[in-house]
């Protein structure tokens, strides 16, 4: 595949495009970064140096790989955080060139807000701007579960209820969820959930809860389920995710690393393996 990715960017560490790029790479897929900002490393440390790109500079980048000419040969545009509308319209105008030069291509919207136990992290009219004009552009969305309860104004407490509530969101616009930090009434105690579903049908799977807490685990989710999607159907992506993502938390932990340990672990993305069996939901 050849991926748009429009996110942030930092020199330290693993979020955003720092957390996508390689990872697809490894994969053997090409990616065309994009950066939002420029941070010496993410903002979850309290003190950060770089800039945050005008959305007019990010366009312009945009538009200097279209006039490369190969909007055609695009495969998929993904995106992360969004600091400021402009910059989510920036994303929607790539999305439309990028479709317009090849009708084929998808959008994964991975639509950074909050997390429980956080609240929202962005600041006020983002959540509103990803709810209302975002995510009804994409074809694949990554909410976590907090996330998929704001974004469909309902509250998540079964497994009925999560299944309900991810076909509200796809009513909105896109055909595939993945929903991660999942948790429900159902799931067992000790293991996190996610939970793919599209046309085919649902799935999930469960890995072990680690007692870990880092940033960028949700880019590294959103970049493989993409690339996986594209090449093995919901379920197989769902199966490698899965692998890969608990590959490099575990050797995160293990490691005792505040920054997620791609490189570390980055056999564990080249070749995922089926440690996490997924289970059809319907």
């Amino acid at each position: 595949m050849r991926i748009l990715s429009i996110q942030s960017s930092v020199a330290y560490g693993h979020v955003g495009n720092s957390a996508a790029a390689f990872p697809l790479q490894r994969l053997g897929h090409e990616v065309w970064p994009v950066n939002t900002v420029h941070f010496s490393n993410h903002t979850g440390y309290g003190r950060w140096r770089g800039p945050l790109l005008d959305p007019s500079d990010v366009s312009e980048v945009i538009a200097g790989v279209a006039e490369r000419g190969v909007l055609p040969g695009c495969d998929a545009v993904l995106s992360g955080y969004q600091g400021a509308e402009a910059v989510g319209e920036v994303v929607l105008d790539a999305v439309a060139q990028v479709k317009a030069a090849n009708p084929a291509a998808v959008y994964c919207c991975d639509p950074v807000m909050g997390d429980v136990g956080r609240g929202f992290f962005v600041r006020p009219g983002i959540p509103e701007f990803m709810r209302d004009r975002v995510v009804p552009a994409a074809d694949l969305v990554t909410p976590n579960q907090f996330e998929l309860e704001f974004l469909t104004d309902r509250t998540i407490a079964t497994a009925t209820d999560l299944l309900d509530t991810v076909e509200a969101l796809r009513a909105a616009g896109p055909r595939t969820v993945l929903v991660t930090s999942v948790q429900t009434e159902q799931t067992p105690a000790d293991t996190i959930e996610m939970v793919a579903v599209d046309d085919e049908g649902a799935w999930s799977v469960h890995t072990p809860l680690l007692p870990i807490s880092v940033n960028g685990a949700g880019d590294l989710t959103a970049a493989l389920f993409l690339a996986h999607t594209r090449d093995a159907g919901p379920r197989a992506a769902l199966e490698r995710t899965a692998s890969s993502v608990f590959a490099v938390l575990a050797a995160t932990h293990d490691g005792g690393h505040r920054e997620i340990a791609l490189v570390a672990a980055q056999e564990a993305i080249a070749h995922p393996r089926a440690d996490f069996p997924a289970t059809r939901l319907h």
